[in-house]
């Protein structure tokens, strides 16, 4: 027996129509093998994906996106995933500040525009995170942001290095520039000790 139509459930809007346009949204979302149970009234859980190669903090959300699908099945909800623009200060430039709400204004209007219940969001720095949950609160439907962890660390010359940790102390440029001040120092200090009159 089939479960009765929410019709507080924002996706009834689209699914749950009997019309032609509820046969068109259903058949679109159908011909990719989605089974006819999906429409039975259950939630539409989107899942707000940042996966991006260009942003190394989120290149892992691929894995990350098909166990939240599996959850999401799991609880008896409809998952679909979407995609929106991802930011890493890494490769972006001049700085991913410049677009965090652009992405916030992505997220909202592909929410918005969609037949989603509810959301879980990706998301994976500081410029992401914020984004992501600016955009999710303007749309006002249950949402849950799902961080994909620190960066790993690595190592340098024996010592651990990581996410802007010690990773300008490793730079050889830098390392210059130290000793270069440091010899800079030393040299004003000397001669601000020695005696002009001698």
């Amino acid at each position: 027996m089939a479960k009765k139509k929410d019709p507080g459930l924002r996706s009834v809007k689209w699914f749950g129509r009997e019309d032609i346009y509820g046969f068109i949204y259903r058949g679109w979302v159908k011909n990719r093998g989605v089974p006819q149970d999906q429409f039975d009234g259950r939630p539409v859980i989107g899942i707000c994906n940042t996966w991006s190669e260009l942003t190394p903090c989120n290149t892992h959300f691929r894995t990350l996106a098909e166990h939240v699908r599996n959850g999401v099945l799991e609880a008896g909800g409809f998952p679909m995933e979407f995609p929106v623009m991802s930011l890493g200060e890494t490769l972006l430039r001049p700085t991913s500040m410049l677009y965090r709400n652009l992405v916030s204004m992505d997220v909202e209007e592909s929410i918005r525009g969609n037949p989603l219940d509810g959301v879980v969001l990706l998301m994976g720095c500081d410029k992401t995170t914020p984004a992501l949950l600016m955009g999710a609160a303007s749309v006002d439907i249950p949402a849950i942001g799902v961080s994909g962890g620190p960066m790993l660390s690595g190592k340098y010359r024996g010592r651990d290095i990581g996410s802007g940790t010690r990773s300008a102390s490793a730079c050889p440029a830098t390392q210059r520039s130290r000793r270069w001040t440091r010899a800079a120092t030393s040299l004003r200090a000397r001669r601000a000790g020695a005696s002009w009159d001698s």
